[in-house]
């Protein structure tokens, strides 16, 4: 004859399996939350990285526009036309090619507001050619002006900006000056 005790059996009432499930879910979401908010800080930090070197980039494309006018006037015996500043425009926004070596090239004026940068994957500029060059979310302003009454120093500013994944526009600017540090064909001040 077997002998059955009910009495010490015990099973899991529903407060418990609710409690359970509970605490199951919170191991499982807070993790989550914070895998969510570690990938959010990670693009933002990418596309803020990203961003300075496009604004710095910017600025060095204008000195090599500024430094290849200086080469015009060491290769000329008549530099007296030759101004250092000359391609660069002042006191408007503009969009530059650092791919482009002619000035005439690599600057465009805007028209209202700066257009978007275009990445081929490896490389930013703008292109005709939508194929192989795709919009990016930058976008890169340029603005130069002189710096005190003998126009022999310029103040390059570059403003990089972009949408953010909670739909925030970020932007910075960053800045750089340039002097006219060889005689030239300019007329100062």
């Amino acid at each position: 004859m077997m002998h059955h005790s009910f009495g010490t059996a015990r099973g899991f009432t529903l407060i418990e399996t609710m409690v359970a499930v509970s605490l199951l879910s919170i191991a499982i979401v807070a993790p989550m939350a914070l895998t969510t908010q570690s990938l959010t800080a990670a693009f933002y930090a990418r596309d803020q990285v990203t961003a300075f070197n496009l604004a710095q980039e910017g600025i060095e494309a204008v000195r090599a526009i500024r430094d290849g006018q200086i080469l015009q006037i060491s290769q000329n015996s008549d530099a007296s036309g030759i101004d250092l500043f000359g391609p660069i425009p002042v006191d408007q926004d503009f969009t530059i090619d650092s791919r482009q070596s002619i000035p005439t090239n690599a600057i465009s004026s805007c028209s209202g507001a700066c257009p978007a940068l275009q990445t081929d994957g490896t490389l930013y500029g703008y292109d005709a050619d939508l194929t192989t060059w795709l919009p990016t979310h930058f976008t890169r302003t340029l603005h130069v002006k002189y710096v005190g009454a003998s126009h022999d120093e310029i103040r390059v500013s570059v403003t990089v900006s972009w949408p953010t994944a909670s739909g925030q526009t970020r932007s910075f600017t960053i800045f750089g000056n340039l002097y006219r540090w060889v005689q030239d064909g300019a007329a100062t001040s």
